[in-house]
């Protein structure tokens, strides 16, 4: 493989050379040739033309020192050292006409030059010469190309890169937290290493092998560990890369995937980003795309012409399900349709000791802690809050990464870098009584989970936060903790209005998301006195998330009722904030005096001030 890979290089080199040899050529000879044209004609720019009767008139007055009659056309010299010139058609009659005009020929120098036959070469040169050079460049072009896989003959060819064992490192050890999704693939890979085992019970391997789910979940990564754990050859490629502004390309360069693969057999093909060309197909008065369709119905036809003792499996990836066309996920062609979702609890403790490997931590470094912190982050979340805390730790020469850098990190990747904006006494203190607000009304309701730190640092677009974690992954959403969750969102703005009776513009963004989840409760949860219906547009939702909206046909009796209903759920949880805040005054300005002093306190200064949170409140 080695001396194949060198001896292409080599013949890739040589290619070069000579293609910037014949360009060379090729434009040294356009460069002369247009260099004589331009000198030929450089007397027709500096001499004007003149009629023969001028001239005649001019030789009778006695103001022509010389002519030249070349190939029948007429260059006349002045004795003043101007010059012109005459392209009519005149011949050797023109020293007959000097002579009837009564004009003296020998007077004058006249040279007679015939030289039609170098002009009717120039001729040739001049309007051939460019047809036979492109000619001969495109003809070199194709020859070269029948040894040169990356020349501009080759776009046909498929972009997909072969791996082996001995290219990857990757294996499915170094995956988790996808437990499921790993499962589905370690009994493909076994399917090409033993297919006797299930041919003998008349099974036939998988065609193809779907992973959905959202970005950074770990869909690349388990490909990876496919390449690093069979034993066959893995053809990688990305779904754009079929694609070409020359019609007709995206087809050819999948027949000539599958086919290369065939001839490896058993292999795998993966498909990253297939929703770049597998998506749905256009119908009705939808706009259509012709060379993605071709592309899509090609793959559809390789795929669905597999012979039962093919042994070709085909693994796509994408985190946009929803837009694939219903031909692509039909058994036959992916047999196997994998969700890679968020990782649980375990799942994110698993990737974080993966990811933490090579990294020096302190004793202090609690994995389930790390865990818990972040919940709802997915596995490309995790490896970065490792690596921005490995940066934290370097950046003040410490030796090893702590909790504090893993606190800073999560937060950084979330929210974004820190932002040390100058604010005023009163923009600290409206901020800090703000978040206090927040904190001080999740601590103390029953069902809301405790607080894991409050900050009036600027990170992005927020001037402060509060972070409350779920203290476990949920499955579920109850009535009494949305309300809760509502009445957290209304806690800064009633901090405002019971301490400065005042109101600012920092609580727009909680108004919004309190709204969403206010709004999802009527219409779509039956969280209402409305009773249990959806009043969402009607909706077709498929296995895969596909929505199909209809025109809205509710009354606008039923929409006022909608509002009402949101308008009184948000109202009822800003009350019980009001209430919340109004009781608990002297706590919160305990808690904001220290915040305003040290920026940021987390969960056990906070719970020093307010006491400890109910026992139950991790529980829901």
């Amino acid at each position: 493989m080695a001396k194949k890979n060198g001896d292409r290089k080599i013949a890739q080199f040589k290619f070069n050379i000579n293609i910037r040899s014949f360009f060379i050529i090729f434009f040294v000879i356009l460069f002369l040739f247009y260099a004589y044209r331009s000198v030929t004609s450089e007397v027709k720019k500096v001499a004007p033309e003149k009629s023969i009767t001028t001239i005649v008139k001019e030789a009778k007055d006695g103001k022509i020192q010389k002519i030249d009659l070349i190939d029948n056309k007429l260059l006349v010299y002045y004795k003043n050292d101007s010059l012109s010139i005459s392209y009519k058609e005149v011949g050797e009659t023109f020293i007959k006409t000097l002579k009837d005009a009564g004009v003296n020929p020998g007077t004058i120098d006249i040279n007679i030059k015939d030289t039609q036959g170098a002009g009717s070469l120039s001729n040739i040169i001049g309007n051939i010469l460019p047809t036979i050079l492109m000619v001969a460049f495109f003809l070199f072009l194709f020859r070269q190309a029948k040894g040169a896989q990356d020349s501009v003959f080759s776009f046909g060819q498929n972009r997909g890169k072969r791996f082996t064992k001995s290219m990857t490192q990757t294996t499915f050890a170094d995956v988790a937290g996808v437990d499921e999704a790993k499962k589905e693939l370690v009994e493909i890979v076994d399917f090409l290493k033993n297919p006797a085992k299930y041919k003998k019970l008349g099974a036939r391997t998988p065609k193809g092998v779907l992973l959905v789910g959202p970005a950074g979940c770990g869909k690349t990564l388990l490909a990876k560990a496919v390449a690093g754990e069979a034993h066959v050859p893995f053809f990688s490629i990305a779904g754009s890369e079929f694609m070409e502004m020359l019609v007709g390309i995206g087809a050819a360069r999948v027949r000539d995937l599958f086919a290369t693969a065939k001839k490896s057999a058993p292999a795998i093909i993966f498909i990253d980003e297939i929703d770049a060309i597998g998506r749905a197909r256009s119908v009705g008065m939808m706009p259509s795309h012709d060379e993605r369709e071709q592309t899509l119905n090609q793959i559809l036809v390789e795929m669905d012409g597999f012979n039962p003792t093919e042994q070709v499996v085909v693994i796509a990836a994408t985190n946009r399900g929803d837009l694939l066309d219903t031909a692509l996920l039909r058994p036959g062609r992916f047999d196997r349709r994998v969700i890679v979702d968020f990782p649980d609890l375990e799942g994110r403790v698993a990737i974080a000791k993966i990811h933490a490997k090579g990294k020096p931590f302190d004793e202090s470094v609690n994995w389930d802690r790390v865990a818990r912190r972040t919940v709802g982050y997915s596995g490309a979340d995790l490896e970065n809050v490792l690596n921005e805390a490995a940066i934290s730790a370097a950046r003040v020469a410490r030796e090893k990464i702590n909790m504090e850098d893993i606190e800073g990190a999560a937060t950084k990747v979330k929210l974004g870098p820190e932002k040390k904006r100058l604010q005023s006494d009163l923009d600290k203190k409206l901020t800090a009584y703000h978040e206090v607000g927040h904190a001080v009304v999740s601590h103390f309701l029953p069902n809301t989970d405790a607080v894991h730190r409050i900050s009036i640092v600027s990170r992005g677009m927020a001037l402060g936060y509060t972070l409350i974690p779920p203290g476990k992954d949920k499955l579920h959403e109850t009535k009494t903790h949305l309300l809760e969750k509502i009445a957290v969102m209304m806690g800064g703005r009633a901090a405002e209005e019971v301490i400065f009776n005042e109101v600012t513009t920092g609580a727009s963004n909680d108004f919004d998301q309190a709204t969403s989840v206010a709004k999802a409760m009527v219409v779509e949860y039956g969280m209402s006195t409305l009773g249990p219906i959806n009043f969402g547009p009607t909706r077709d939702v498929t296995e895969w998330g596909k929505t199909y909206y209809e025109q809205n046909t509710l009354s606008q009796d039923v929409m006022n009722n909608i509002d009402a209903e949101i308008k009184k759920i948000i109202m009822t949880a800003y009350d019980k904030a009001i209430s919340i805040v109004k009781s608990k005054r002297k706590l919160m300005d305990q808690v904001a005096e220290v915040l305003i002093k040290k920026e940021s306190i987390d969960q056990d200064e906070f719970e020093k001030i307010v006491g400890k949170k109910y026992a139950n409140a991790t529980n829901h």
